[in-house]
């Protein structure tokens, strides 16, 4: 499992936009490319002017952003990308549709957690169960038809009650997915669209850096 250890908000101004890293802080005035829209640093143009960058550094930003986003390592990313190559179709939407059926991902997704690091400490706490038996990878592969729920011995936590209660008010917004807020209950119905992943990366140049 990739751990984070520096700045989650300076990884998003290096990107130069929101990654969404840190949940509901993203979406408030606190966040820091509300305050601080520029690249973090001494030299962070905070005049709004960026360098530019080779067709190399361009790709190598892409594969970064798409690493930080999922909140991966590099290994973990080359082991999705060889598993995307074994399957027929786009290779980039294979790409993605592999990083979106991790198991962190889905419980993300599904609400349960605020950001995807937090659904990664979640399932390695051994909250959730798969088809009723449990699983605490948070790189496990969950397929269409799949059911994750949170196991009833963690029904009573303090933080689950207060995720029940929220999400009893909030709709689902993936649409590939069904969740029953009431026991906590979920499953995959389909593989989601390119639209439905909604990130916002450059999958082709990530595909033509590992390609060099």
């Amino acid at each position: 499992m990739a751990k984070i250890l520096s700045s989650k908000c300076k990884l998003c101004r290096r990107a130069g936009e929101k990654l969404f890293l840190k949940g509901d802080r993203c979406s408030s005035p606190k966040c820091a490319m509300v305050r601080k829209a520029y690249a973090p640093g001494a030299h962070g143009n905070a005049d709004g002017r960026r360098r530019g960058l080779s067709e190399y550094g361009k790709q190598l930003a892409e594969k970064q952003k798409l690493k930080r986003i999922y909140g991966i390592s590099e290994k973990q990313l080359r082991r999705h990308l060889a598993i995307a190559k074994k399957k027929s179709g786009v290779l980039g939407d294979n790409l993605l549709l592999t990083l979106e059926s991790r198991l962190d991902n889905i419980i993300y997704r599904l609400g349960v957690a605020q950001s995807r690091s937090q659904a990664r400490q979640l399932v390695s706490h051994s909250l959730f169960t798969v088809n009723g038996k449990p699983l605490n990878i948070p790189s496990a592969t969950v397929r269409v038809g799949d059911v994750i729920k949170v196991k009833e011995t963690k029904l009573e936590k303090n933080f689950i009650k207060e995720v029940k209660a929220v999400l009893k008010k909030n709709s689902l917004n993936a649409k590939w997915l069904d969740f029953d807020a009431g026991k906590l209950e979920g499953k995959v119905l389909a593989k989601p669209s390119k639209d439905e992943i909604g990130v916002n990366v450059d999958v082709a140049m990530v595909i033509e850096f590992y390609s060099r």
